[in-house]
């Protein structure tokens, strides 16, 4: 029951962000005249929001975790890690010039399509909390340990780009530093669960194969 009321808050921002990007998308598309980068635009917004249900939708299927981190750092830190970053919505926007605007969103687009895919991979095991479900060593995963963290924040500094300041980089590098702690955390929950991890830990980079 506990597991079951937990994923209803998680839903309701879900929903709430999808409503956003919904009229955010019916804004553009209303407001911009056809060209390369209006087409950039909205597959990045489509993909945004195909993100966002995937997960809504992996959170209402998963099944019961077989096991928690335990203390109150790993939570603060994966609730921290998740939804601090959201809060660079509260500056004001840049003017990009076209170019600029361009890679930021070609930049957030492709992290919302290999987030898309990682989370399709995770399916049912996606959580929000260190939690172990299954271990998924397959798709993305066979290449890099945590493939959805490094597609969000491949997303978020194309997001970054069009708020950027001393205040938003500073709420980055915040947010990067406990995606850190969260991927910490999230090994050593999975190592006690899965004999085999530290295999695979062994041969898999973190992040980006060869450097980290």
């Amino acid at each position: 029951m506990y597991d079951l009321l937990m994923r209803f808050p998680f839903l309701g921002w879900v929903f709430l962000c999808v409503f956003v990007q919904l009229a955010g998308f019916n804004q553009f598309i209303n407001a911009r005249s056809v060209d390369l980068v209006y087409a950039i635009h909205i597959v990045m917004q489509l993909s945004t929001i195909a993100f966002m249900l995937l997960a809504a939708a992996a959170v209402l299927a998963r099944t019961r975790p077989s096991t928690k981190a335990s203390g109150l750092e790993p939570r603060i830190s994966a609730l921290i890690g998740s939804f601090l970053i959201y809060g660079i919505a509260l500056y004001p926007r840049r003017d990009l010039s076209v170019s600029l605007e361009a890679i930021s969103t070609v930049l957030t687009m492709i992290g919302n399509i290999a987030a898309v895919a990682a989370l399709y991979q995770l399916g049912r095991s996606f959580s929000i909390m260190a939690e172990t479900r299954r271990l998924v060593i397959t798709g993305p995963y066979r290449f890099v340990r945590h493939p959805l963290y490094l597609a969000e924040e491949i997303a978020m500094v194309g997001v970054f780009m069009q708020f950027a300041s001393v205040w938003t980089a500073l709420l980055l590098l915040v947010q990067i530093a406990f995606q850190l702690r969260r991927m910490h955390n999230e090994e050593l929950v999975l190592a006690a669960s899965f004999p085999e991890y530290d295999a695979y830990r062994r041969s898999t980079a973190r992040l980006i194969p060869g450097i980290y």
